[in-house]
Order: structure tokens, then C-alpha cells, then sequence
């Protein structure tokens, strides 16, 4: 049986029709989770894997913002996806009133989830949670979902065809940089020539300065951004290879475009963090589907706080006026759900929305300022995303007879990349995030990225599901035999912005021209990458520009209060003189 969506620019679709590995491997009958001897596995935020701030480039880990002692303010949040819930959090903690306005039915944006009417639970997307997701972590801990993330092993795995398995593993006794050292030296996903060569490369780079000049560092990152990661990392020793069957995975992964299109800057931005703190490579995901654990939390917390969430509003036009000296202001949102419309008016306005949504908001006009129509140079990439349900565990490799029963989980618990397939990135489910995905008598739920999209987009559910599970097929030989009881496909038209060399300049401050409109989203101006740690960073900033610009704000407002009390002065003088008439 299938299910199926379609997100034009933010979309999605669903039909319902082992390994071995020194780390972990799943087995469970209630779904418990079992840690290794060697390693102690964390399954909450402690503060020693949370904090990243230590030496470490301030754009990054900004510290936290002083107690705000302006006047109280009414702010208006365009999108519930997670930037606009974390500029909403900042602002309430800061004592301001909140509404956040959402065009779809349910929250998270790109994180978001919802269960179908067979109680399936549809993600946007696959949610990988990186040890240096330090805004994130300090968002869940704020919200009380501190316990909602499992950690992995702290390895990373590659799955070739044939199901031959490569690692990039960190569990290493001493700690960055030596424990990184020992997993490039190590790894068996690459042969000894490449990787010399990938050594080479990777001492020649920026990474080595961050040890000691982390801010320094960061500079040259940023610098970087006009080349494609391919371009930089061949002209430092790297070879071919090491491009093909180790980083074009990781880049699809992290911006869903392969190393000869994406920015050197994306790849060193996280290879900086990968070397310079020890748990930055460590991989958390949620216990269960997003809507319970990353989102609801944060709502509960919004609505505690005082703010309100407006679900099925959406925005269908921004209000502005100039002053005599030129200056541009909003006056309002026009609202509109299903045949209700209304006008909504705050102190500030934000809009939280990825880049197709932004372009849609902008009055065409404002298209005169640099700031922008830069905007408009931007693209977002699709991406196509698919969950298999199996009669069986697919990616349990050590026992044909245990991936065949359904009485206890087996297989991989952890974020799997491969060279070999169209999905570059792709996870159990019922292994790794089991509150929601492991449901008794079934067994795997595979959920692969397919990136890039573009191939897919047009292709019918069927189409997708077939050539998938071939791949599958392909990667998992044991797993002949087992059939897909239940898919899902999402389709989303543009995910990501598409970090391509040259691209970063045009990426917008929160701040804008226009004095009481604001942006959030991770999309936006921030050290990070388009990403839920980029989306949360983007946040804070949007809100302390805010706070920034509070005395500001309530002298514009009550200008416009009192040139409304004039209006409707001179309109009432006008209706008296047309009375006497």
C-alpha cells in the first residue's frame, strides 16, 4: 500500500504496498537499546558533548544575549518551521508578545512531520543530529527535550555495493585532533594511496590553523567560498577517489549536491569542527518522528510562554508604506485562511521561511535594493525522500535467520552513507529513532535521501519505490527475499538553497533595509550551513537584532499610531462635510 505527497519548493508522497561492524548492531524485542563495552553512550545532551563555544570562532557559538530592558513588543512570525520557532523562543525569553502564522497544518517547516490515516509517521526529510550542533542542543535543553536524542557509535559508516562496509571511525581513546587523525589513517573506505593523498589535502587546509587560531581560521573558510570543494581539495594532493567513494556521500548528505558543486566553504566549515572538538563528529537522532520530539516540545514550550501559533494562515501579502525622508516600513500582513481574511499588525515582522517562500513574500518592488533582489540568486534543491517498510531486517548481515524473524530488531543503528546508490545518506528507523518506527511484527523502515532529485521529481510513487528498492537490493544481497509492505515518498521541489561556489555573498543579513522587517531562516547570513543548526542560529541572531532595535521600533509604532488617528480624524471631518451637503 503507498502514501504520497508532493511539496512544490517545500514538499511530500507516501504508498503503502547486517552488516558487521565493531560498534553497535541493534537486537532488541521491546526495542532496547544496547551500548558496546568499550564506549559509554550518552542519551541526553550532558554538557561536555553540548558545549562547543570553547576556542571556537564566535560566529558560530555567539554567547548569550543580556537580560533585554526595552519596552515589551508585538512581533509577528511568518513560518513555524524551526527558525521561526527559535527566533519565537529568544523573543518570548526576552519578554516579548509572539504570534507565529503557518500556512500548513502542522509545524517544523523542513523538520516537520504528521501521521497519515494509517497512523504512519510522513518526515520531511532524514534528521541527523552532529555533535556541533551547539544552538540546537542549547534549544532542546531550553525546551526540556534534552532527553529526546540517542546517541550513535561514534563512527561513520559507508555501505558499498555488495554490502561491503567501510568506516571513518573516531572511537579512539585521546581525543581531537589524534582521534580524527586515526580515523582518516584507519579507514577502510579508501586505499592506502588515497588515502596519503587525503592526509595531504586535509594538512594543507585551513582545518590544521583551527587548532590554534579558530577565528583565524573561519576567515579563510569564508574565503573559500568561490571555489567548489572538488577544485580546492585536487589542488591540495586529494585524489579523484577520495572524492567518489568518501566525500561526494558526505556532501550529499550535508547539502544534497556532490564535492564539484558544492562550496569548498560547506566541507571545510564542518571538517574545521570534525578536527578541532572530539564529539563534534558524534551522531544524535531523535527517539522517535519529529512532531513529538523536536517540534511538539518547542511548541509546548511557545505556548507556555505566551506565544500563539496560527496554523493554516498564510501570507498573501506584505503592507508598506515611506516616510517623506524615504524610509520603507511595514504596516501590516494580509492573512487569509481558506475565505477568512484579515490584516495582522505587530512591531516587527519576521518572516521565517526557506528561499522559494521569500521570494514568493517580497513585495517585487523591494527589488530595488541590493539586498534583495540578491535573494533571487539563490535556488534551493530538490530532494526526494523515501521510507521503505520491510517484512524483515534488511541490514542485518551476521544472521540470515535473524533478519528473516520479526520477534526482535536487528541490524544497523546509525546513519549509513553510500557511494552506490542514488540515496547518498540513509537510516533504520525502527533501529535508530524506535518510539515511533519500531511497531511489533514488522521490521526494517528504511528512509533514503535520493539526492539530487532532480531525476525523480517527474517519476510516478511506483516508479521511485521500484528503483529504490533495487538499490537496496544491490547494497543488502541477504535481503533477497524480503518484500516492501509499505512506502512513502516525499517530494520536496526546493530544500535546501543550493550552496554552490560564489553563493554565499547573496545570502541576506536577519537585519533588512526595511525598518521593522526582519528574516530568519538558514538560508540566511550565518557561519553555519543551510542546515537545523544554521535554522536555530539564524534565530538568535533575528532576535537580537529585535531586541537591538526595540526603542526603535516603539517610536515607529507610535508614529504610525498617531498618523492613523489623523487619517481618521480627516476622513471623519470629510464625512461631516459631505453630511451637511
Amino acid at each position: 500500500m503507498a502514501s504520497s505527497l508532493y511539496f512544490p519548493a517545500t514538499s511530500a508522497t507516501s504508498d503503502t504496498a547486517g552488516f558487521l561492524l565493531p560498534g553497535r548492531r541493534h537486537c532488541h524485542p521491546a526495542v532496547q537499546l544496547r551500548t558496546t563495552q568499550r564506549f559509554r553512550v550518552r542519551s541526553s545532551l550532558d554538557t561536555n558533548v553540548s558545549d562547543m563555544s570553547t576556542n571556537a570562532p564566535k560566529g558560530l557559538f555567539p554567547p548569550e544575549p543580556e537580560h533585554y530592558r526595552g519596552p515589551k513588543l508585538k512581533v509577528a512570525i511568518i513560518g513555524a518551521g524551526l527558525a521561526g520557532m527559535s527566533t519565537a523562543v529568544e523573543l518570548l525569553d526576552q519578554g516579548h508578545e509572539v504570534d507565529i502564522y503557518e500556512s500548513r497544518s502542522f509545524i517544523g517547516g523542513k523538520v516537520g512531520s504528521f501521521v497519515d490515516k494509517r497512523g504512519n509517521h510522513i518526515e520531511m526529510g532524514l534528521h541527523v543530529f552532529f555533535g556541533c550542533y551547539n544552538n540546537l542542543f542549547r534549544l532542546l535543553k531550553k525546551v526540556g527535550a534534552e532527553q529526546n536524542l540517542l546517541v550513535k557509535d561514534h563512527t561513520h559508516t559507508f555501505v558499498n555495493k555488495g554490502s561491503q562496509i567501510g568506516e571513518l571511525d573516531f572511537r579512539f581513546p585521546i581525543g581531537a585532533p589524534l582521534h580524527g587523525i586515526n580515523a582518516f589513517f584507519t579507514t577502510n573506505q579508501l586505499k592506502t594511496y588515497d588515502k596519503a593523498r587525503n592526509a595531504v589535502a586535509l594538512a594543507l587546509s585551513p582545518v590544521v590553523r583551527a587548532l590554534v587560531d579558530p577565528e583565524g581560521a573561519m576567515r579563510v573558510i569564508r574565503n573559500l567560498d568561490s571555489i567548489s570543494f572538488s577544485d580546492w581539495f585536487l589542488s591540495k594532493g586529494g585524489t579523484r577517489t577520495s572524492i567518489q567513494r568518501m566525500w561526494d556521500p558526505v556532501a550529499y548528505a550535508l547539502g544534497f549536491i556532490d564535492c564539484d558543486n558544492i562550496s569548498a566553504r560547506c566541507m571545510l566549515t564542518i571538517f574545521s569542527l570534525f578536527a578541532t572538538k572530539t564529539e563534534a563528529s558524534l551522531l544524535r537522532m531523535l527517539k522517535g518522528s519529529p512532531d513529538v520530539y523536536l517540534s511538539g516540545p518547542i511548541r509546548k514550550y511557545i505556548i507556555d510562554k505566551g506565544g500563539r501559533f496560527h496554523l493554516r494562515w498564510g501570507c498573501r501579502e506584505i503592507l508598506y508604506d515611506r516616510s517623506a525622508d524615504g524610509e520603507t516600513y511595514v504596516t501590516g500582513i494580509a492573512m487569509s485562511k481558506a475565505t477568512s481574511k484579515k490584516t495582522v499588525k505587530a512591531d516587527a515582522y519576521v518572516a521565517a521561511c526557506d528561499v522559494p517562500g521569500i521570494k514568493r513574500l517580497v513585495p517585487p518592488q523591494w527589488r530595488e535594493w541590493e539586498f534583495f533582489d540578491n535573494i533571487y540568486k539563490l535556488v534551493g534543491v530538490p530532494v526526494v525522500t523515501v521510507q521503505l517498510r520491510y517484512n524483515g531486517w534488511v541490514t542485518e548481515l551476521q544472521d540470515l535467520e535473524r533478519s528473516r524473524q520479526l520477534r526482535q530488531a536487528a541490524g544497523l543503528d546509525n546513519l549509513l552513507y553510500t557511494p552506490d546508490a542514488d540515496f547518498s545518506c540513509f537510516a533504520d528507523l525502527a533501529l535508530t529513532s524506535p518510539e515511533d518506527y519500531y511497531i511489533e511484527g514488522q521490521g526494517s523502515l528504511l528512509q533514503c535521501v535520493l539526492t539530487p532529485g532532480d531525476p525523480y521529481m517527474p517519476l510516478p510513487n511506483d516508479e521511485i519505490i521500484k528503483r529504490v528498492s533495487k538499490q537496496v537490493l544491490a547494497l543488502f544481497p541477504s535481503s533477497q527475499g524480503l518484500e516492501v509492505t509499505w512506502s512513502s515518498v516525499v517530494k520536496i521541489g526546493q530544500s535546501l538553497y543550493r550552496e554552490a561556489p560564489g553563493k554565499d555573498p547573496f545570502r541576506p543579513d536577519q537585519k533588512t533595509p526595511v525598518r521593522n522587517f526582519f528574516l530568519a531562516g538558514s538560508y540566511t547570513k550565518q557561519d553555519y550551513i543551510d542546515s537545523m543548526e544554521g535554522a536555530t542560529l539564524s534565530g538568535r541572531q533575528a532576535s537580537a537584532y529585535i531586541c537591538d532595535a526595540g526603542e526603535d521600533l516603539v517610536t515607529l509604532r507610535k508614529n504610525l499610531a498617531a498618523m492613523e488617528s489623523q487619517e481618521l480624524i480627516q476622513a471623519a471631518n470629510i464625512t461631516d462635510e459631505l453630511s451637511l451637503v
